[in-house]
């Protein structure tokens, strides 16, 4: 497959890769070959601190066996399945509670990936779990949940579990202790993405992604279209600059989505485009395309990709903060903010999110007073420049 971003691997880092494309497609032969040659242990303990080890293990399962793998990789997938399994179950029943009072709930990102097109539990490690709502459901889901259990609850100490910030936001996060005692972090959103770099306008409207959404045969489980949610993944990884934390298993989202739906990737091209979202979407389905050898085609990456150096530098960059180790300090304050910038299309689209229009101000901090209009545009550029300098 022809190299979009040109980036070179060494032995170790093309196992990870390998090991992370859709287990229907695995190159066997070059993944055992490569544990080889490296050693088993040494790739357990490279796979644990790139957080894959559980995707890892399923994958050399579908090459070996599982009775031929090494005890540590066969309790770690176990750890991970059961884990996911208790997800599994109260995702579903959270949606069939919000379906009685008429609430669809979509499941996002690896949420939904897990519960429909890849129930391949204990490959799918995940931290939380993801769902969107309409806005206008939002406050009655959320009085549903704490009715039924659910704490408001921000892993952050920076973020104030207030409700009426937590809907500002785009979303609220939720604390829940699942059957086995082990404590489940909830998100419910109503903004898709509610990313620090991505504008509001940039993102897919929620009420229309829950319109399209397609609902889980013998379930109350939604998951959006396919290429809306193609284009929702692909703003995700973005927003996690394509190598933080989680890291780069963040790309089997896309590869997943790719092999198992049928893109109409004219239509998703016009989304992209619509949203003016090129630069994010076009690194996301890159790295997916060069690195796990996803088929996305080669004729639409070259329709959405940035300028030669933009491209270029941003590549570069990616190279130098690295894209594996996750939990890596990857930036500079100032060095974030820079990437970030990089993200926008265009010139004119960093002005626009920086300084919205009045109505999306006043939408935003909900004001109603036009002598406050000045000082909300400082509070927003403050905001900007503190969020984006806390990242890591």
């Amino acid at each position: 497959m022809n190299s979009v971003l040109g980036i070179e691997l060494s032995a170790t880092e093309e196992f990870m890769v390998k090991v992370l494309t859709h287990r229907d497609f695995l190159d066997c032969e070059r993944v055992k070959s490569l544990h080889k040659s490296i050693g088993d242990q040494k790739l357990f303990e490279l796979c644990e601190h790139n957080k894959i080890s559980s995707i890892a293990a399923d994958a050399l399962a579908q090459c070996y066996g599982w009775e031929k793998l090494a005890s540590c990789w066969q309790k770690v997938y176990e750890d991970v399945d059961v884990r996911i399994g208790q997800y599994m179950v109260e995702l579903e029943k959270t949606a069939t509670l919000l379906a009685s009072y008429n609430i669809p709930l979509v499941a996002l990102k690896n949420s939904g990936i897990t519960k429909v097109l890849y129930p391949h539990y204990g490959a799918c490690p995940m931290g939380d779990l993801d769902v969107l709502v309409r806005k206008t459901d939002f406050r009655q889901a959320h009085k549903i949940l704490v009715e039924h259990g659910y704490t408001l609850k921000f892993r952050s100490s920076l973020e104030e579990a207030n409700l009426d910030k937590a809907e500002q936001g785009g979303g609220a996060e939720y604390a829940a202790t699942l059957p086995n005692g082990e404590r489940l972090w909830f998100e419910l959103q109503w903004r898709p993405i509610a990313g620090r770099w991505i504008r509001p306008d940039q993102e897919p409207v929620a009420d229309e992604l829950v319109a399209r959404s397609i609902q889980d045969e013998g379930s109350d489980v939604r998951i959006l279209s396919p290429e809306d949610n193609l284009l929702q993944v692909t703003l995700h990884t973005a927003k996690h600059t394509f190598v933080r934390a989680p890291g780069f298993r963040l790309h089997t989202d896309v590869d997943r989505i790719v092999r198992t739906e049928n893109i109409n990737w004219d239509l998703f091209e016009t989304m992209v485009c619509t949203l003016q979202v090129k630069t994010a979407v076009f690194f996301s389905l890159a790295f997916a395309h060069d690195l796990l050898g996803t088929p996305v085609p080669l004729d639409l990456l070259n329709r959405i990709r940035p300028v030669t150096w933009k491209r270029c530098l941003m590549v570069k960059w990616l190279k130098q903060v690295g894209l594996f180790n996750p939990e890596d300090k990857k930036w500079s304050r100032l060095g974030y903010i820079v990437f970030v910038t990089l993200l926008y299309d265009d010139t004119k689209g960093l002005f626009k999110s920086i300084f919205p229009s009045v109505t999306s101000i006043n939408d935003y901090y909900s004001n109603e007073n036009k002598l406050l209009i000045p000082f909300l545009y400082i509070r927003r550029i403050i905001s900007f420049i503190i969020q984006h300098s806390l990242v890591k």
